[in-house]
């Protein structure tokens, strides 16, 4: 949910698009809070994007210029997690991504899948049609394309907060990346992601960015009990950490 330009300091949520919500209930007004207060260490964390060194040996293994990510930290994905998607796209060579959340991780989840060269899919989601747009044209200036694709957020199912109005997804993905939406919604409010597990491969992976958050080690507790059939491990590379769950085979 970022483009190549600088983020603002607090998420986009004001003009949020939304399906079927009266809007947020005292409790998730008190959650919200609650965790705002005692996890803003990992917030700030997240105000930096990595090393300066560590974005160009990226964007060098990846053949782009060094001013094709100009901006990294805030609310986008850090080195850390770029660096990590694309091993996983080198080593294990995916044919479908899907991405909930798009910006800088959709940039380079494209390219990588181009250098391995095998054809794979990217269909990235994000709530805001401008940032889509944007990201459109950012990938046209290296030569990449993926099918992004533009739709409004609504309630959970089984969790609260907002999850994307996506509609039927192939049951094959091999990774699926989850990067949005903002924890600001509801600090729970990616647990919705798994809505999709049974989609995934057996042998697939599923990668939850900002996995180091509270609210975050929340949703994996409860997806690890929800689905033994996949194995979560939260890596603390980065600034912010990335849970990686992969189905068993």
């Amino acid at each position: 949910m970022t483009t190549r330009e600088a983020t603002s300091l607090l998420p986009r949520i004001g003009d949020t698009p939304v399906i079927g919500s009266a809007g947020r209930s005292f409790t998730d007004w008190a959650t919200m809070l609650a965790f705002g207060a005692f996890q803003w260490p990992w917030l700030v964390r997240s105000l930096h994007g990595g090393r300066l060194a560590d974005k160009h040996a990226l964007l060098d293994r990846l053949d782009l210029p060094y001013d094709a990510l100009p901006y990294l930290g805030s609310w986008k994905a850090d080195t850390g997690l770029l660096t990590l998607v694309t091993d996983h796209i080198f080593e294990h060579r995916p044919k479908l991504v899907v991405e909930f959340g798009t910006g800088a991780s959709t940039l380079i989840l494209a390219r990588a899948l181009q250098k391995a060269g095998d054809g794979g899919q990217l269909i990235s989601f994000d709530q805001h049609e401008d940032f889509v747009d944007a990201t459109r044209l950012w990938l046209a200036d290296y030569g990449l394309k993926a099918d992004l694709r533009a739709v409004p957020l609504r309630p959970s199912a089984d969790w609260p907060g907002l999850w994307y109005d996506h509609g039927p997804l192939p049951r094959d993905i091999d990774l699926m990346l989850i990067d949005g939406p903002p924890w600001s919604i509801h600090p729970f409010t990616r647990g919705g992601a798994s809505v999709l597990f049974d989609n995934v491969a057996q042998g697939g992976t599923v990668m939850l960015d900002d996995g180091a958050r509270p609210g975050e080690r929340f949703v994996a507790r409860r997806w690890r009990s929800m689905r033994p059939d996949f194995d979560f491990k939260l890596l603390t590379g980065g600034t912010k950490g990335t849970l990686v769950g992969r189905r068993r085979g």
